[in-house]
């Protein structure tokens, strides 16, 4: 039996599923399987990947059903103790699962599994992800998850790992949620285990690329809404939680701007605490809708010339 299961749920990324797995193919610890959900895509993708021969991959097919179906029934396929996920569009460098089995050996009672990543905004230009919280060059536990993922997340979809069981206990990802879904398991996975963080970046997430499974639909306001208030109970014991959460709710207030959805707008600015916000993010919550335009494009003007602005920079 392998250590690993590596689950791909897969849906139009013919352009991308071959260096992918190419770059799963490649790791430098090799005892894994690949198991790739084909989430009904109308492309190329199915016969790019049965064009790829490994013994180490199987393939499933199901109806369009989603990122959260496709994972949840991959993890179900697993035969191995441990699951890694990464998105169809994502490279994992040769690293990434040598240093995952590394926490794992160090914490074998830790629930969530996190390593460091970078982030393409596009082909030439990446970050290294930021985190509130200080580390070096050793694998930690976290103290505070939700205050370490205040700016990035520590838990990145492509960059993660989880035991089976853990996984099972905590009831997979939310099917009713076609967008945060992971940052919802994250969250569970904090509130209930330990999580930790390998410094050492393993992972290059492809920001840039369009019509990830995330982004399929246009509008996810009231989902990102349901999924941040389902967590109303815990919040109010946890300030930490609290603060993330009026984070997520400050980036929602935003993009409601953006939409025209003024009914939500109305609702998330009486349940945000403004002490949980930066100086920045409260004159940006106020700005008008065509000044928030213009900021995002000065903000992808700066990009092209390698330099990335945030609320936190």
């Amino acid at each position: 039996m392998a250590i690993f299961s590596v689950i791909i749920p897969l849906y139009n990324k013919e352009s991308y599923i071959e260096a992918t797995l190419n770059s799963i193919l490649n790791q430098t610890f090799d005892d894994f399987e690949i198991i790739i959900v084909d989430d009904g895509s109308t492309d190329n993708s199915l016969n790019v990947v049965k064009s790829i021969k490994s013994s180490k991959i199987t393939i499933f097919e199901q109806k369009n059903q989603g990122a959260s179906v496709a994972r949840n029934f991959g993890v179900k396929q697993a035969k191995s103790k441990y699951i890694a996920l990464i998105d169809a569009d994502d490279i994992w460098y040769p690293n990434h699962l040598f240093e995952l089995k590394k926490q794992i050996d160090l914490f074998p009672n830790v629930g969530l599994y996190c390593n460091n990543y970078v982030v393409f905004h596009d082909e030439n230009f990446c970050k290294k992800a930021t985190f509130n919280f200080r580390y070096n060059t050793e694998c930690l536990v976290i103290e505070d998850y939700f205050k370490a993922s205040l700016i990035n997340s520590v838990a990145w979809t492509s960059a993660i790992g989880f035991s089976k069981e853990a996984f099972k206990t905590l009831g997979g990802f939310n099917t009713n949620y076609k967008t945060a879904q992971d940052l919802d398991l994250w969250i569970r996975f904090a509130l209930n285990y330990e999580v930790s963080f390998n410094p050492t970046v393993t992972m290059r997430y492809n920001f840039y690329v369009d019509n990830s499974l995330s982004k399929k639909e246009k509008d996810y306001n009231y989902i990102r809404y349901d999924f941040i208030n389902s967590y109303n109970k815990e919040e109010l014991s946890n300030p930490s939680l609290k603060k993330y959460l009026d984070i997520n709710r400050y980036a929602l207030v935003l993009r409601c701007k953006m939409t025209n959805d003024k009914e939500l707008y109305k609702k998330l600015q009486k349940e945000i605490d403004y002490s949980n916000l930066n100086v920045k993010q409260k004159l940006l919550i106020r700005f008008p809708k065509m000044l928030l335009k213009y900021i995002k494009k000065f903000q992808d003007f700066l990009k092209i010339r390698k330099i990335y602005l945030t609320a936190y920079s």
